[in-house]
């Protein structure tokens, strides 16, 4: 008799052969939730256990453990991101470098957000721009709450208002947001990358460091592994196979509606290697995540930084 369990996440390429049934983890049926925000996906899962299986910010996963929230994470990563390109300026404000940002206004939806997390230790690690040298300025409540240290400069954006217009009318100095805000997609001329480069220096980054950037891990009820310890191999390898399904289909680039994409796939293996999506625990991940624990830290989000070994089940 299969365990019936409830997941959330993102229709990513790489889960879609679980998500449609194509493959089923071992005595265990998958139950996707609709789609949702990852706001709404997150605060869900780290306030109320609202599903057993979760792609979960990282950031939000590191401070619900240090407050015993009772979850643990398998080593599968859905979603990576070089974090360059998501800085925004106002060509006519004063941030005309990196270090421009030292004691400026840096508008975010959410603090613990991986993206302003990670971008902000790039600007720390490589601009000297100190974590907590900015005032952050928030739009909403933090996924979970956390106990923000002294040296820690927090401002609210006002009722009915977002970053994106604060910085259009000069209300802050910079913008770090997950999304592409809409009216940069519309062309407008008072937002702009802070690098617009951005590609050649994610490349730059991860020649330097080996990063490719985990944004959100797949968090999963503790009481679950404890019960069902056969789970994780499971599920492991159900995941693995979902995503080898991809891989697979994408290399049939004849299907992709993109005139070079064959291209840039074989430009991209030769960079991230064959499995740029790597799992488990080895250097490249490791790596990965105590830095952005690190960073995690750095800000001010968490007390330490735990050892990698602890955050993840064994696979």
């Amino acid at each position: 008799m299969s365990l019936i369990l409830t997941a959330a996440c993102d229709p990513f390429e790489i889960a879609r052969a679980l998500e449609d049934g194509s493959v089923r983890p071992r005595d265990v049926e998958l139950r996707f939730q609709p789609e949702m925000t990852n706001p709404a996906r997150h605060k869900a899962m780290v306030r109320d256990l609202a599903f057993d299986i979760c792609e979960l910010n990282i950031c939000t996963y590191l401070i619900a453990r240090e407050a015993g929230v009772p979850i643990t994470a398998l080593p599968i990563f859905l979603f990576r991101k070089f974090r360059h390109g998501s800085i925004f300026v106002n060509p006519a404000g004063r941030v005309k470098q990196p270090t421009d940002l030292a004691h400026a206004k840096i508008g975010c939806p959410n603090l613990q957000a991986a993206a302003v997390v990670w971008a902000s230790g790039v600007l720390n690690d490589d601009f000297g721009v100190n974590q907590r040298a900015p005032t952050w300025v928030t739009e909403r409540d933090e996924d979970i709450g956390f106990s923000a240290p002294a040296d820690l400069k927090l401002a609210r954006a006002p009722a009915g208002t977002n970053v994106v217009e604060m910085l259009l009318r000069g209300e802050v100095d910079a913008v770090i947001t997950p999304q592409l805000p809409e009216v940069f997609t519309r062309g407008d001329p008072n937002i702009v990358r802070l690098f617009p480069d951005y590609a050649e220096r994610e490349l730059a980054y991860h020649r330097t460091t080996s990063l490719f950037p985990i944004m959100h891990v797949t968090a999963i009820k503790s009481t679950l592994i404890a019960d069902n310890p056969w789970l994780t191999g499971s599920l492991t390898a159900a995941f693995e196979t979902s995503k080898r399904y991809a891989y697979d289909r994408m290399r049939r680039d004849r299907t992709i509606p993109l005139a070079w994409f064959g291209a840039r796939w074989e430009e991209e293996r030769c960079i991230l290697g064959d499995d740029p999506w790597v799992y488990g625990l080895g250097d490249q991940n490791r790596n990965n995540i105590e830095t952005i624990a690190r960073y995690t830290q750095g800000l001010g989000l968490i007390s330490s930084v735990p050892p990698v070994d602890e955050l993840f089940v064994s696979t």
